[in-house]
């Protein structure tokens, strides 16, 4: 199989082929997700909740995403790899030139950040250096103290509309990707039609062009909290490929996610 880009995500949106992404941290999960055709492998700052124990994802460092990067880096041959800014280390421009290099350097092929019109100005000096740029909308976990919890987001029509128009400046300014999570699958789908730019989901309907999942929701292994837009696979199959790739079959079917993993 040919290497993943995000030329190819955007010849899947327009074939309307949807694609899967999955959380990775290690080498040889990585490899297994990447054997078994997973699209997009994100080495998210999720890791600071599932790998190291932490209520929420704040406390990951930047030296945290590159050592987990370079691993899944190791791992893998196909899918796209993006890593994520950890929190305040791109609050401005220069310190996020600084920071994405580093992650780029570290084997990362996009890198991804949270929030609306505050980052335009970062996105366009990242696409314009070379560093390809994943956004991220509606739940941003990093602002999970501004939102009073890990809520959903865009349910009224003043926020909705807000983060539509977010979506379509982050694309102007240069973005490639866009994440969109815990949002009305109303609103997904209306983003997802009016960008050009791939729309993963998470926790925001079927209508998306591609789904992604945190790895230990996938394999029913989180502690704790188990998000309700998640499915344990490894409890459907017994077996961790065999969960794998009845993910990518129901994303790419259109059963996941279904009605009980949305918010209306």
């Amino acid at each position: 199989m040919s290497k993943v880009t995000s030329s190819t995500l955007i010849k899947f949106k327009k074939e309307g082929k949807k694609f899967t992404a999955l959380t990775a941290y290690d080498a040889s999960f990585a490899g297994a997700f990447d054997s078994e055709g997973v699209d997009v492998l994100l080495v998210g700052d999720s890791l600071g909740m599932v790998l190291q124990g932490h209520d929420d994802t704040l406390p990951v460092t930047i030296a945290d995403i590159a050592y987990h990067t370079a691993c899944v880096k190791r791992g893998i041959s196909r899918s796209l790899l993006i890593a994520d800014m950890p929190f305040m280390s791109y609050s401005t421009p220069e310190q996020t030139m600084t920071n994405a290099a580093l992650l780029m350097q570290a084997g990362a092929n996009m890198v991804k950040v949270e929030g609306g019109h505050w980052l335009l100005e970062s996105v366009k000096m990242l696409t314009e250096r070379g560093i390809p740029v994943c956004a991220h909308l509606g739940l941003t976990p990093q602002s999970v103290h501004v939102f009073g919890g890990f809520k959903v987001q865009g349910r009224d029509a003043e926020n909705a509309q807000r983060i539509l128009d977010e979506a379509k400046a982050l694309q102007a300014a240069g973005a490639q990707l866009l994440v969109v999570e815990c949002i009305p699958p109303q609103l997904a789908k209306a983003i997802t039609q009016a960008l050009t730019i791939p729309v993963i989901g998470i926790g925001a309907g079927a209508d998306t062009d591609g789904q992604i999942l945190v790895m230990h929701d996938v394999l029913g292994i989180s502690s704790g909290y188990i998000p309700r837009f998640s499915k344990n696979y490894l409890k459907q199959t017994g077996e961790i490929r065999s969960a794998i790739r009845a993910y990518i079959d129901e994303v790419a079917n259109g059963t996941f996610p279904a009605e009980e993993h949305t918010f209306n």
